[in-house]
């Protein structure tokens, strides 16, 4: 880190800065139920952090249904999570706070998300947040999403940022992977369920929640 100053912030959007999982998992079990698949909350965890064609994709190589229609069924889930955003979405605690501190240090903040755009607007609205954001990119229209970091280097472009001098903010491991690929330094704040996995040694740091963002920030900045 010495030799790459710390200029930018990145963060993932779903389970990072809004508690979206649980409309994720239940547009998930729905939409595929009446496609015929009988997968339950435990299933839907397989793909946190995936691109929705992807996950679509990820379930129909396991469970194949007739009419296979990947943008059809992806559409039907995205507006069943941007209704659950908009009705009752909730910020991810010390979300907001996290992002008033970057702008204050000041750290160049972006959004590098697998989420579609009609997801990232309802997010935005429902938060309030988009004025914290220099840059907001999308894995949606590229060739391939997390976990390959080409959102990421975009999102880094975007900043004009090298992506050396950018810290990743993650909840996911493919989301992790991807930063690291990216050459970023990662943080990552894994969901509860998940959190004594072994699997997040793979980030440079760990973290409870974003209420420790502030503090490990300023540690970095310090430490350049």
């Amino acid at each position: 880190m010495n030799h790459n100053k710390v200029a930018a912030v990145i963060f993932d959007m779903d389970g990072v800065l809004i508690d979206s999982e649980p409309s994720w998992q239940a547009a998930e079990i729905s939409v595929f139920g009446q496609l015929g698949l009988p997968i339950c909350l435990q299933d839907t965890l397989q793909t946190t952090g995936l691109r929705i064609d992807q996950v679509v994709d990820y379930w129909y190589q396991r469970h194949p249904w007739p009419d296979y229609d990947n943008r059809a069924t992806a559409n039907a889930i995205v507006q069943q999570v941007a209704a659950g955003i908009l009705r009752s979405g909730e910020a991810m605690h010390g979300a907001i706070s996290a992002l008033q501190a970057c702008q204050d240090k000041p750290l160049k903040i972006g959004l590098a998300t697998s989420s579609s755009s009609p997801l990232i607007e309802a997010v935005l609205q429902k938060l309030d947040i988009g004025h914290y954001f220099n840059a907001i990119c999308s894995a949606e229209s590229l060739t391939f999403g997390k976990p390959h970091p080409e959102v990421y280097l975009n999102c880094a472009a975007a900043l004009q940022v090298p992506p050396q001098s950018c810290i990743a903010v993650e909840d996911s491991f493919n989301g992790l992977i991807a930063a690291r690929a990216a050459n970023m330094h990662t943080v990552v704040v894994p969901a509860n369920h998940e959190a004594t996995q072994a699997k997040w040694a793979a980030a440079h740091r760990k973290l409870d929640d974003l209420t420790q963002l502030s503090d490990y920030v300023s540690q970095v900045l310090r430490a350049q």
